[in-house]
């Protein structure tokens, strides 16, 4: 049983492999739409799906909603016409309203839900209990997921907990975390926690901060509270984690016995020296090779990690109706633990909502990610 955006035979399929994936004709972009983009219909086929996506709203938010329709495009193109229909919903960037099309699409009959983007509306679906709910694949940044609502985007808290994972597989044992105050802190502590365990590693100590002002105080207290961590993991949020940085600097951290390792989060911000020498993983932008020539060439500007993710969600939405058919969605598919590969590289959903990706491991050096281990090709 093959799958194209799947896993089969017990070992992890190349979801876009350009071998399995059979380039057909290619239909001219559209321009960006107006305020009100009006519903959209793609695909004929027997599985009913919904898309929930911001593209009317204004500036940058809309404009990755469109880059989002697009690469649903391609991958119905590629996989999906004769298997989906996909209705996609214009959420306009408004999380209320995003809230109510995500609801009704709950509940009108849609065997997936791919959205919405918006992190309040994807928090309040994690909300909802029901047995017949459709599963959710969410494309909310920084959602930490739920029971059959599944976080795609890759998180800042991925993201460390893979970092500390690499350090700890090369034998790091003790290790302090330096996460900014919040709701969220207690999500990257489980997440790296759980992560450190696998290789037989601990934290030490996880110390929050809420601001620049309080970074020299924690750095201090990290001081006070444990003698030689093999690694300090900096989460920054929002924030440049510049502040955090000096303040470990003036205790010569990075050193010879304490590593310091970064976040996705960091790479939002310009590189600065500050960042030298600290370790970080986070998605290979070559895994969107097999399908980035072509998007460019059917609509005339370069694939983000925006167009992977949706081009990706559609193609294994698609894989799955190939194999099981329209009503084989279900969470035991979706939390298949060999996983899927797409242009996003390997990752797999787990049963709490959340996401595990297999990312490349680098070293910031001279400004720039430098290679240190190349992502596994299977968990």
């Amino acid at each position: 049983m093959a799958l194209f955006g799947c896993q089969s035979g017990g070992s992890v399929s190349d979801a876009l492999d350009p071998a399995a994936v059979a380039a057909r004709a290619q239909q001219p972009g559209v321009a960006a739409p107006g305020p009100g983009q009006a519903t959209q219909t793609l695909g004929t086929g027997p599985a009913r799906i919904a898309m929930l996506l911001p593209l009317s709203a204004p500036g940058s938010v809309g404009e990755n909603g469109r880059k989002m329709l697009d690469a649903a495009k391609l991958a119905m193109t590629d996989l999906g016409n004769p298997l989906l229909t996909l209705t996609v919903e214009d959420t306009r960037g408004d999380a209320t309203y995003s809230q109510q099309l995500a609801v009704k699409a709950i509940t009108s009959g849609a065997k997936v839900v791919i959205g919405p983007t918006e992190l309040p509306a994807a928090q309040h679906v994690a909300k909802l209990s029901g047995s017949n709910r459709p599963v959710v694949l969410a494309l909310a940044d920084n959602f930490a997921g739920g029971p059959g609502v599944y976080a795609v985007c890759l998180t800042e808290a991925d993201s460390a907990a893979a970092g500390a994972g690499a350090i700890a597989a090369k034998g790091g044992k003790k290790f302090v975390l330096l996460v900014p105050a919040g709701a969220s802190a207690d999500i990257f502590e489980k997440r790296v926690a759980n992560s450190l365990s696998v290789y037989g590693a601990a934290l030490a100590i996880t110390i929050p901060y809420t601001s620049a002002d309080s970074a020299a105080k924690a750095v201090a207290d990290m001081g006070s509270l444990v003698d030689a961590p093999d690694a300090v993991i900096v989460a920054s949020g929002d924030s440049n984690p510049s502040p955090i940085l000096i303040a470990l600097k003036a205790k010569g951290i990075p050193g010879k016995s304490t590593s310091v390792v970064g976040t996705n989060r960091w790479l939002d911000h310009p590189t600065s020296p500050l960042f030298e020498g600290a370790y970080i993983a986070t998605l290979d932008q070559h895994e969107t090779g097999p399908i980035s020539d072509r998007f460019k060439a059917t609509f005339n500007y370069q694939a983000d990690v925006n167009v992977a993710y949706a081009y990706d969600m559609v193609a294994l939405t698609a894989g799955i109706a190939s194999a099981a058919g329209p009503n084989g969605f279900n969470r035991q598919v979706f939390e298949n633990l060999n996983g899927f590969r797409g242009s996003t590289g390997l990752f797999r959903f787990r049963a709490d909502g959340s996401s595990e990706r297999s990312m490349p491991f680098y070293r910031i050096e001279k400004g720039a990610l430098k290679l240190v281990a190349k992502s596994t090709p299977s968990f």
